[in-house]
């Protein structure tokens, strides 16, 4: 499958660190070899020598040396599919043209190259259905936030994305070989970013093809799949987390910060006031550290295709979101906005109805799930897991439960702070947006309702 239809849908390497392959050949000899760091990085000029240390020392698995060699990429044009996949990569830093506050009327969509006229025709002709409801919901005054809900996971989305070659490296085995090469477009432009890669970092990149892992990239469990599911009620689950949590995150702080013997730390924390006292003192400190010595656990259920990058962005997790190829198109997201509205309501309805329709088409037609996964729309819901450790959930937190956020973000925030504070008390009562744990961070963009919301989270 090629992307010809697609001519300005790139991924391009716009820029790498300056020391090239120097730095990572100047790391595998520093260990092994007289003088100083910079003496040895000053004698790692020889780019041949330098490609042929960095494949030895990486072949023997110390891929951590060529963490030293930074790539910064730029994606112009390509799906929000991509975009979705990409940003699953968790050593990588993301900006993302915002679908919330750009309107994308007019930016255009990918189109996949299938093999008949008649399925690509009807594909763009839904395509265009869609783009024309989605502007026309906004002529009608619903926010862009709640009209993209009815936009293709075709949509064109620009973004930068830097990560280290190490990661690069994990991506584009993925891209290429693992989980996204049953998707054309993500194949190609893997293949492409690649084929750029190697010409500037030809060490780090020796037998990229024959040194590709040879283990399954995802487990499959398709023999336990069931279709006749019954929706969970609970749009968060606290599926597991630290037992006694607080004394935990107190106790790791008078560990680093005291030395105290842990008897004595036991009597200390066992004061409930105290223990609070330490984890307040913490929380108002920079370093944190202490808190990430509990986790939590939750499922998320029904979170919109949209919402999706919101939970992705958050680094330090650990997140399980399904393969896109899979998701129930007829389960969607109902905005506030558009529901108070009976004659836009159904045309949104009828949106989803059609496009699940075109999608159950696409499958009697036995088009594959690779580009059939662009007939769903980033209002559909999925369900996802992830495990977060305590001061990442300080900043979601922070972050999600301020009256900026998302309202769709801000809710699922909100709901699981709610079963934390059930869960311990004594860590996350002092939890919420940036106002109520120490200041508002929004600066003119503030809502200026500090005394209200510090108000309603101390009674949460």
């Amino acid at each position: 499958m090629s992307t010809e239809f697609n001519t300005n849908s790139k991924a391009v390497i716009v820029g790498l660190t300056d020391t090239g392959e120097q730095l990572p050949a100047a790391s595998g000899r520093i260990s092994t070899q007289p003088g100083t760091a910079l003496e040895i990085l000053e004698a790692s000029k020889d780019a041949q020598k330098n490609a042929n240390l960095i494949s030895k020392v990486t072949r023997s698995g110390h891929t951590s040396t060529i963490e030293h060699t930074v790539f910064n990429l730029a994606f112009q044009n390509v799906s929000v599919l991509v975009e979705q996949f990409v940003i699953e990569f968790r050593l990588a830093s993301f900006t993302v043209k915002s679908r919330r506050y750009v309107d994308f009327g007019e930016l255009g969509y990918f189109i996949p190259k299938f093999e008949s006229t008649a399925i690509h025709d009807k594909y763009i002709e839904h395509m265009n259905y869609l783009y024309s409801e989605y502007r026309d919901f906004i002529d009608k005054g619903i926010p862009k936030e709640d009209a993209r809900f009815i936009l293709p996971y075709s949509l064109y989305s620009n973004f930068y994305c830097t990560l280290n070659a190490r990661e690069l490296v994990n991506m584009l085995y993925a891209m290429i070989y693992g989980r996204g090469a049953s998707f054309p477009e993500i194949k190609n432009l893997g293949i492409s970013l690649y084929e750029q890669a190697k010409k500037m970092t030809p060490g780090i990149f020796t037998d990229f093809e024959t040194r590709r892992p040879s283990i399954q990239d995802v487990p499959h469990f398709s023999y336990k799949r069931d279709d006749n599911l019954i929706e969970s009620q609970e749009n968060v689950e606290l599926l597991n987390y630290t037992p006694d949590a607080s004394k935990c995150v107190a106790r790791a702080a008078l560990i680093e910060s005291l030395g105290l013997p842990t008897s004595q730390i036991e009597s200390i924390i066992s004061d409930e006031k105290e223990c609070a006292k330490i984890i307040k003192e913490v929380i108002n400190s920079k370093r944190q550290r202490p808190l990430e010595a509990v986790t939590f656990t939750f499922r998320i259920n029904n979170v919109s295709l949209s919402c999706l990058t919101h939970f992705a962005r958050h680094r330090m997790q650990s997140i399980g979101i399904p393969s896109l190829a899979l998701t129930n198109r007829k389960r969607y997201i109902l905005p506030k906005t558009i529901v108070e509205q009976p004659e836009l309501l159904e045309r949104y309805k009828k949106a989803f109805e059609k496009t699940a329709e075109l999608y159950d088409y696409f499958q009697e037609k036995g088009i594959e799930e690779g580009l059939s996964a662009y007939i769903q729309l980033s209002g559909n819901t999925v369900d996802i897991v992830t495990t977060i450790n305590g001061r990442e959930l300080l900043l979601f937190m922070k972050l999600r439960s301020c009256t900026r956020a998302q309202w769709e973000i801000r809710d699922f925030s909100i709901d699981m702070l709610k079963k934390l504070r059930k869960a311990d008390p004594t860590i996350f009562n002092f939890y919420g947006p940036s106002c109520y744990v120490n200041k508002c961070t929004e600066g003119a963009m503030t809502c200026g309702k500090s005394a209200e919301i510090i108000k309603t989270f101390k009674e949460l």
